[in-house]
């Protein structure tokens, strides 16, 4: 990282002890790489994250006391972490300004802390500490140059005899990674970075001169140079500012924002401060961000120009990249000819010279033709069928198709000759063909041009098995068409792979046909074709449609029988498909009907390949929802390799895996399994990490250990309920809900748990607060955890004094019956306390629970049952549940096969007939 630091970071020139990093956007995205490294330590890396600095990391921080919560001790002005080192020496201590950290796990969870901060602190601690190699190591920083590499610290700490000297190895050999990664980055970026030239800024302005004026359809007011003169180089600007890689300074009037003074350098175009006087002196500082071009910072800028660019941009386009040709002098005097400002009377004539000028470019461009069929007679289509393939020879479609040898080439150009014969010739005998051009072309009006295209690629896809079926017959031939069909299947298959990974272009697929053909080329033998068949289906099975026409065209069969293929990439693209398509049931029986969860669990084995390892764990996942297929995973073994990989690998691999246990541990057998192979620790450590998705199948798999009291007991010691109830503060809902979950099952089985949750300070006022969510899914998880809290009469007292019952009872007019039935429980056991019953009445919570009885969710029913019952021990909640006809629908769950229900619907009826008669009696005497 020192290395980095010093040869690829932009520092400014100031002396050694201040200077500062730049803000460029190399060192904006060196910051960014070290903050991903930070902040997926902990979890990656879990013991390694314990590790404790030789020496504090130490820098000014704007930070807040109060942005600290669970997990530190806080003060007005200082905050300690409640993590210690084997002296009790906090491992975070925060003293306004001051801040000193000195391990992995508290950088980690100040990057956490700090939020939408994160960049500006991490440029700040690499500011304060230019050798964090040395500081985290440890030795004596005299004896070390600046630009140290790992490789030095790896030989000094050999040489040192340090009982930590293993783990020291470690972070050494990750910190030297970090610094590769962090240099190959730099290069990377400072390989893609925009050099401007006079020439390219002086066509840009030229081109929008010709685009600007006074009128709508214009781009611009006005832009011109602040300098007449041009230097023998191209430059304007003064030769002490060219030196400094500055071209020229241009003042742009958009037609929505003040006039814009921007300065175009080498680096690229931005703001600078403008005028200063009317001498036309400029004040040459940097006001904004640095942009490619000239165009790219006036779309940014202005959001007029961007709209009329955005209608503007084919034939913009084409005249900023020079595309046009020679003979097409006339169009572009044309462009020239129409007018800047355009008034009423005008305006329909200049529309319509556009659009036939624009008409007569399109048929010029050097690309596929999406109207071919409107440009001849049907009759006479054959002919103007090869023109225009002819014209695609150079389009967009062979720019797609990877480079072949001449001999391929020929081959290829022979079968396209042969392809468009096939086409013409067996027009009629399609019944789609038939249709005139001119109808479809109406009655789809509305469809993009791409679907046409799309049409037309999966038919040739089609002539090409034709082609395939008809030379079979041909053995003489035969060797030459294979190679021939081959290479125009394996292009077209890539063609439809790029285009699937939009949305609008799946249901072209799908709509052309798409599915079929896909099934048939899933049958042949090639690999090359295979990789983008099935990159085309795995892209494509995420729409619920292709789901069932994948189940209908029995492509779950091939996929299966090409995870034993010897292709790791084929591999890695059915096991993908298969994780889109186990979404559905069915799909994941057909998986496991025809064989696919052992090479599954097979291909676990190699964990070299993350990519296909992630997709192998993810299809496993998905598989394991239904119940059958985990069986199958415990036959072969699966759940023991899958607690193996709960360390040492990539978040993409993490979430399958953790995901994928979290299913299986919903069963008894797999929950022993996981807890002796050592599965609770690793899954315990990961809840200290910030990827949501892998957070959210975290906390399932605790939940669902949690459920058996031995590995509740563990984790319970290892602290795992006190990092899921942090969880809580996660920003986002999916975390906080699932967290809330899994903590209702570690309440019910700890031992003492009302004590354990008493010990977390701030804990309980915090669950009581996320009850102002506007997550269902959030509030149902919370009102869950506060009905196991309520058990303890100590707890409920504490969440009573927090305001628990108006914040429940203003949840009461819900429709959503997982949100209701939980609510019910927790209005249920919070009425065990003082006068919450009467309260839950004077916040009008009663009547709308009634309501609930008419819900169709029998869980629904026995929750609300029980509510009222409790709510019925008072006379005024015992007058409102019958004023609002609650007693005929708890006499027909009387008789419900639930006792439950029964009980407490008979004991709702029974307070209420006890009310009754004692009102009879009281009128009476």
């Amino acid at each position: 990282m020192g290395v980095a630091l010093t040869r690829s970071a932009q520092w400014t020139a100031a002396g050694y002890g201040t200077r500062t990093l730049e803000i460029t956007p190399l060192n904006e995205a060196i910051l960014q790489e070290i903050i991903i490294f930070v902040e997926s330590f902990i979890y990656k890396h879990p013991q390694e994250a314990k590790y404790v600095f030789a020496e504090p990391l130490e820098w000014k921080t704007d930070l807040d006391p109060s942005a600290f919560e669970l997990g530190y001790i806080v003060s007005a002005t200082t905050v300690k972490s409640e993590e210690a080192d084997e002296n009790g020496q906090p491992l975070l201590f925060f003293s306004v300004p001051q801040i000193k950290v000195r391990s992995f796990g508290q950088l980690s969870r100040l990057l956490f802390i700090a939020k939408d901060t994160k960049l500006k602190e991490a440029q700040a601690c690499i500011e304060a500490n230019r050798n964090p190699v040395a500081k985290i190591l440890g030795f004596d920083c005299n004896t070390v140059k600046e630009d140290s590499s790992v490789l030095n610290i790896l030989d000094k700490i050999t040489e040192d005899d340090d009982p930590e000297s293993e783990i020291k190895m470690k972070i050494a050999i990750l910190l030297k990674e970090l610094d590769l990664h962090l240099l190959n980055h730099s290069l990377k970026h400072i390989s893609l970075e925009i050099s401007l030239n006079p020439e390219a800024v002086k066509n840009d302005v030229e081109l929008l001169k010709r685009f600007s004026g006074k009128g709508e359809q214009t781009v611009l007011e006005s832009i011109a140079y602040t300098s007449d003169y041009e230097f023998s180089n191209g430059c304007r600007a003064p030769p002490w500012r060219q030196i400094l890689g500055e071209m020229c300074y241009v003042l742009v009037k958009p037609h929505d924002v003040e006039t814009l003074c921007i300065t175009c350098s080498a680096e690229g175009v931005f703001l600078n401060g403008g005028k200063i006087d009317d001498e036309g002196e400029i004040n040459y500082e940097r006001k904004g961000a640095i942009y490619k071009d000239l165009i790219t910072f006036l779309k940014k800028t202005s959001a007029k120009f961007s709209e009329v660019m955005s209608k503007e941009h084919i034939r913009f386009n084409e005249l900023q990249n020079g595309k046009d040709q020679p003979k097409e002098t006339s169009d572009k005097k044309e462009l020239d000819a129409l007018p800047k400002a355009v008034d009423g009377s005008d305006k329909g004539v200049l529309e319509k010279k556009q659009i036939n000028l624009g008409k007569r470019q399109m048929t010029k461009r050097l690309e596929p033709s999406l109207n071919w069929k409107m440009t001849v007679d049907y009759k006479g289509r054959r002919s103007s069928l090869k023109d225009t393939h002819k014209e695609k020879r150079g389009g967009k479609l062979e720019k797609s198709a990877p480079p072949v040898s001449p001999g391929k080439t020929q081959l290829t150009s022979k079968n396209v000759s042969k392809i468009e014969e096939i086409v013409s010739e067996s027009s009629s005998e399609s019944e789609e063909d038939e249709e005139p051009p001119d109808h479809r072309q109406e009655a789809n009006a509305d469809l993009p041009s791409e679907y046409w295209q799309i049409q037309k690629l999966v038919k040739y896809l089609k002539v090409v098995l034709l082609d395939c079926a008809q030379n079979s017959t041909e053995p003489a031939q035969s060797s030459l068409y294979d190679v021939r069909d081959e290479e125009v299947a394996r292009c077209g298959a890539l063609a439809l792979w790029s285009c699937s990974k939009s949305y609008a272009n799946k249901e072209a697929i799908r709509k052309a046909g798409g599915i079929p053909l896909l099934a048939r080329l899933l049958k042949t033998s090639h690999g090359n074709i295979l990789i983008p068949v099935v990159g085309t289906l795995q892209e494509c099975a995420s729409e619920e449609n292709y789901r069932a026409a994948i189940k209908a065209e029995r492509i779950i069969e091939n996929l299966v029988m090409n995870l034993s293929s010897e292709n790791e990439q084929l591999q890695e693209h059915c096991a993908m498909a298969i994780y889109q398509c186990a979404e559905d049931e069915e799909t994941r029986d057909l998986v496991r009907l025809h064989g696919g969860l052992k090479p599954l669990a097979s291909l676990l084995n190699n964990t070299d390949n993350k990519e296909r390892l992630a997709a192998v764990t993810g299809a496993i996942w998905k598989c394991s929802i239904s119940k059958e297929n985990v069986t199958k995973f415990r036959e072969y073994k699966a759940i023991e390799t899958l607690v193996g990989l709960l360390t040492d690998q990539p978040e993409e691999v993490l979430v399958n895996v953790v995901g994928a246990l979290g299913e299986c541990c919903q069963e008894h057998e797999n929950r022993i399994i996981v807890r002796k192979c050592g599965g609770i620790q690793p899954l315990v450590d990961l809840l200290v990490g910030i990827n949501q998705a892998l957070l959210v199948n975290v906390t399932k798999a605790i939940a669902a250990c949690a459920v058996e009291p031995e590995s509740m007991m563990i984790i319970a010691r290892l602290d795992g309920v006190r990092l899921l109830w942090s969880l809580l503060k996660n920003p986002h809902p999916d975390v906080k809900a699932s967290a809330a979950w899994a903590l209702c099952p570690c309440i019910q089985n700890a031992k003492d748990a009302g004590e354990m949750v008493r010990s977390f300070v701030g804990g309980l006022e915090l669950v009581v607060n996320l009850l102002k969510s506007d997550n269902k899914e959030v509030l149902a998880s919370v009102c869950a955890a506060i009905t196991n809290i309520a058990k303890d009469q100590e707890n409920l007292a504490i969440i009573t004094d927090h305001g628990v019952v108006p914040l429940l009872s203003k949840l009461a007019n819900t429709n959503n019956d997982k949100l209701r039935r939980h609510l019910a429980e927790a209005i249920s056991c919070c009425c065990m306390w003082g006068r919450n019953r009467v309260a839950f009445g004077e916040n009008k919570a009663v009547a709308p629970l009634v309501r609930y009885l008419k819900s169709n969710d029998i869980n629904v029913h026995r929750a609300t049952a029980q509510a009222l019952y409790q709510l019925s021990e008072d006379v005024d909640n015992c007058i409102t549940i019958h004023e609002n006809g609650a007693v005929k629908l708890l006499l027909h769950m009387v008789g419900s096969a639930d006792e439950d229900l029964q009980e407490a619907a008979a004991g709702c009826i029974s307070n209420i007939r006890r009310l009754a008669l004692a009102t009879e009696k009281a009128r009476y005497t």
